[in-house]
């Protein structure tokens, strides 16, 4: 964790349908707050965040703040 400096935030934006994705990539998406296409959301930059993404990668475009 950063200390005197910000946390790094990623900015994870849903550039394609969960239609047809597996039940766990869809609560993946869910868990993180994406809700329709190209819709955008901030978390914190951390392990659990960069495995869910992985989880998801073919679905999201990550950008790093």
């Amino acid at each position: 964790m950063a200390t005197n400096k910000e946390a790094k935030t990623i900015k994870i934006t849903m550039v394609k349908s969960v239609i047809g994705a597996s039940p766990t990539q869809r609560k993946t998406v869910e868990a993180l707050g994406l809700r329709k296409l190209n819709h955008t959301v901030e978390h914190p930059d951390s392990p659990q965040t960069r495995g869910a993404i992985f989880k998801i990668r073919h679905l999201v475009q990550v950008q790093e703040l």
